[in-house]
């Protein structure tokens, strides 16, 4: 028998896709915010919707730079992810705390972290919902890829501290090209 569950665990139900870690700069200083709330709104140009509480440093962050990069990270990087994600970036250099890597952009100010198995530097194109929701759209302008890197395992957050890690897949037909 199924039982209820309290409004403030649906979230945990829902989870979007990987938890990234989203880089901006500004003011001479470079900042890392763990982000697990996006999704994909257009396929080409590609466009991703992202939640940022207007809490967060990065909020004012995308908010005044209107640019940022999305990282994705791989299950190997599991502690600097939940480390970011804890830490505020207003007083601390996450990049030197956590001992990752930036490596400068070709179209955004924003870095890009080495270690993380892909990047996608992005502009913002609309800001219309940040204010009553805090979602930002974002147009990726260069993507990047380690090739190396095959099946990268990355990380879903599913609430309290608790995530599941990507793992086995399956093919199934499918008319999409």
């Amino acid at each position: 028998m199924k039982k209820s569950l309290s409004l403030s665990h649906v979230y945990r139900l829902l989870e979007p896709g990987p938890v990234l870690l989203v880089t901006t700069a500004g003011k001479g200083k470079a900042n890392i915010m763990a982000l697990s709330w996006h999704m994909m709104i257009e396929f080409e140009p590609p466009l991703v919707g992202c939640v940022i509480s207007n809490r967060n440093h990065t909020f004012s962050m995308v908010k005044a730079t209107k640019e940022c990069v999305i990282n994705i990270p791989t299950v190997e990087l599991a502690a600097q992810v939940v480390g970011c994600g804890n830490t505020s970036g207003r007083r601390t250099d996450k990049f030197k705390k956590f001992r990752l890597t930036p490596v400068a952009a070709s179209r955004v100010k924003a870095p890009l972290i080495h270690e993380c198995y892909a990047n996608l530097e992005c502009k913002v194109v609309d800001m219309r919902m940040a204010s009553k929701y805090n979602i930002f759209i974002l147009e990726v302008l260069k993507a990047w890829i380690d090739p190396s890197k095959k099946n990268p395992r990355t990380m879903h957050h599913c609430g309290k501290g608790t995530f599941m890690v990507a793992g086995r897949t399956i093919a199934l037909p499918s008319k999409m090209k």
